[in-house]
C-alpha cells in the first residue's frame, strides 16, 4: 500500500467511526473450521465437534470483493484449530494474491506437520500457552499438547529462524498461580512475546449454545478470597519482568495487565469492571465457519456470507442500527468483554 492508498484508507476508516457506514475494515476474523483438537476446561468449542462446519473455497472466493473494496490487510484465521480445514492452505493462497496478511491462531498441536506450507503461506502465528508443560497438558486436556507445541514452534523456527510467533494465555482459578512459568515456558518455547487475558465465562461464545451455570462459572472464576493472592502474585510479576514489559516479550503494560485482577474482582462486586477502549466492530468482523457474520466475537449474527456479501450485511439496516445503538459503556456484553480491539484510524497493521 504506497503513501495515497494508505491515506485514503485511513480517510474511509475515519468515516466509518463518524457515519457507521463501513466504509473501510482493516481486520476480517475467519473461522475455517468450527472443530478444535483441544479439549480445554475454560472453552466448549470442542463439544460441538459432531456437528462440523466449515468455510470452503467459494466462500473465500466469494469476500474477495468485498475485501478488496473494503481495503482489508489482515485475516486473522481463528476458530476452532484452523488447520482442521483440508482446504487451509489454499484459502491463504488466495488471500495472500490480494496481499492480504494472514496470521493463524492455534493450538500447536499440528504446527510440526504444516511447518514448510506454514512459512509459505502464513506471516505469523499467535499459539495459545497456559502454563508450564504438566498445567498447559491439563488445561488442553491433551497429554503430549506441550511436547507436540514445542516441537513446532521449533521446526517452524529452524525452517525460518525470524518467522514470528507469539504467545496468549487465558489466565484464571486453574493457572493463575502458574503466570510467572507461563513467561518462562514463553521464554524457554522460543516465543517472540506472551499475552494475557481473563477467562471469559459469561457469553455464548465459544459454541455456548446455554450459558454457564452458577457452578460451571466458578469452576473457572478465582474464589473471592483467591484475589488478594493473585493481586500480590500479578505485583511480583510485574516488579520481576519490568524489563519484560519494557522490550515488549510481555505485550500488555503493567497497567493492563492489572485489569485482569479487576476484571475477576467486578465478578465478586468488589470493582466495577474495567473500562476497554474497544471499536471492533467497526474496523473487524468475525466470518464463522458456516458463514455466519457476527460484529465481533461475542455479539449476535447480522447476517451470513452464503445469502448476502460481506460488504452489504455490514451496511444492511440491521448492522448499522447496532453500530449507531452500541454503547460500550453500558452494554452487558461489553462490559464483561475480555478481549477487545481497538484501531484509530492512523493505525498501522504489522
Amino acid at each position: 500500500m504506497n503513501i495515497t492508498q494508505s491515506l485514503y484508507h485511513s480517510f474511509q476508516r475515519y468515516r466509518t467511526l463518524q457515519t457507521d457506514h463501513v466504509k473501510a475494515l482493516p481486520v476480517v476474523i475467519l473461522m475455517p473450521h468450527s472443530a478444535c483438537n483441544c479439549r480445554c476446561v475454560m472453552c466448549d468449542i470442542w463439544k460441538g465437534n459432531k456437528n462440523l462446519k466449515q468455510l470452503k473455497e467459494e466462500d473465500i472466493t466469494g469476500l474477495l470483493d468485498s475485501l478488496k473494496k473494503l481495503g482489508t490487510q489482515q485475516v486473522l484465521m481463528s476458530g476452532g484449530e484452523a488447520l482442521l480445514n483440508p482446504y487451509f492452505f489454499r484459502f491463504c493462497a488466495i488471500l495472500t494474491r490480494y496481499k492480504i496478511k494472514i496470521t493463524l491462531l492455534s493450538t500447536g498441536l499440528t504446527l510440526q506437520n504444516h511447518a514448510e506450507q506454514l512459512v509459505k503461506y502464513v506471516d505469523d502465528i499467535i499459539v495459545s500457552l497456559d502454563g508450564d508443560e504438566p498445567t498447559h497438558n491439563y488445561i488442553r486436556n491433551i497429554p503430549d499438547a506441550y511436547q507436540k507445541l514445542e516441537a513446532g514452534i521449533k521446526q517452524i523456527k529452524q525452517l525460518k529462524p525470524g518467522f514470528k510467533i507469539a504467545g496468549r494465555s487465558v489466565i484464571h482459578k486453574i493457572n493463575f498461580r502458574n503466570w510467572p512459568a507461563i513467561i518462562e515456558s514463553a521464554i524457554n518455547l522460543g516465543l517472540d512475546s506472551i499475552s494475557f487475558l481473563p477467562a471469559d465465562i459469561s457469553s455464548h461464545a465459544f459454541n455456548r449454545e446455554v450459558l454457564w451455570s452458577d457452578q460451571r462459572q466458578h469452576e473457572i472464576l478465582p474464589d473471592k478470597s483467591e484475589l488478594p493472592e493473585l493481586l500480590s502474585l500479578l505485583e511480583t510479576i510485574i516488579s520481576t519482568y519490568h524489563v519484560k514489559f519494557e522490550n515488549g516479550f510481555i505485550a500488555e503494560s503493567p497497567d493492563k495487565l492489572r485489569k485482569i485482577y479487576q476484571y475477576y474482582a467486578a465478578w465478586h462486586g468488589l470493582t466495577p469492571f474495567p473500562f476497554k477502549k474497544c471499536n471492533a466492530p467497526w474496523v473487524s468482523a468475525v466470518v464463522e465457519a458456516d458463514g455466519t457474520v457476527r460484529p465481533c466475537f461475542f455479539h449476535t449474527s447480522v447476517g451470513n456470507i452464503r445469502e448476502h456479501s460481506l460488504k452489504k450485511i455490514l451496511n444492511s439496516d440491521t448492522a448499522i442500527r447496532f453500530r449507531k445503538e452500541l454503547d460500550m459503556a453500558t452494554n452487558e456484553t461489553c462490559l464483561k468483554c475480555v478481549c477487545y480491539l481497538h484501531l484509530s484510524p492512523g493505525t498501522k497493521l504489522n
